[in-house]
């Protein structure tokens, strides 16, 4: 079974602002709400980087396993494969598109 979504929303920050927090996966527990155990290799979002986390539980905790597929910074565009428990797969396809010099339109899906 497949479902497809992608979830948009306004981000008053600037552009820069946003894709700074989205290219550095060490930032990543900032905004999401789990525990990251490793980021393979270290730095910012490169292709083939794997970044390890557990979610913060609530009954039980389960690992998140993310894999970077492709970075373009130029268009602040982010792809990512997360492997998540009981099977889930997503395919993370991340777009930051100015607005004006403060806000952001964030594009997940």
């Amino acid at each position: 079974m497949s479902f497809s979504t992608c979830p948009i929303d306004t981000v008053d920050a600037p552009v820069e602002r946003v894709w700074q927090l989205l290219a550095d996966p060490s930032a990543y527990a900032l905004w999401w709400n789990a525990r990251t155990c490793s980021i393979l290799p270290p730095g910012p979002a490169q292709p083939g980087q794997l970044i390890l986390a557990d979610t913060i539980p609530l009954i039980r905790g389960w690992q998140i396993r993310i894999t970077v597929q492709a970075v373009t910074p130029e268009k602040h565009v982010l792809d990512l494969l997360t492997l998540l428990p009981l099977g889930i797969t997503v395919s993370n396809h991340i777009t930051c598109t100015p607005l004006d010099e403060q806000h952001t339109r964030l594009s997940f899906g």
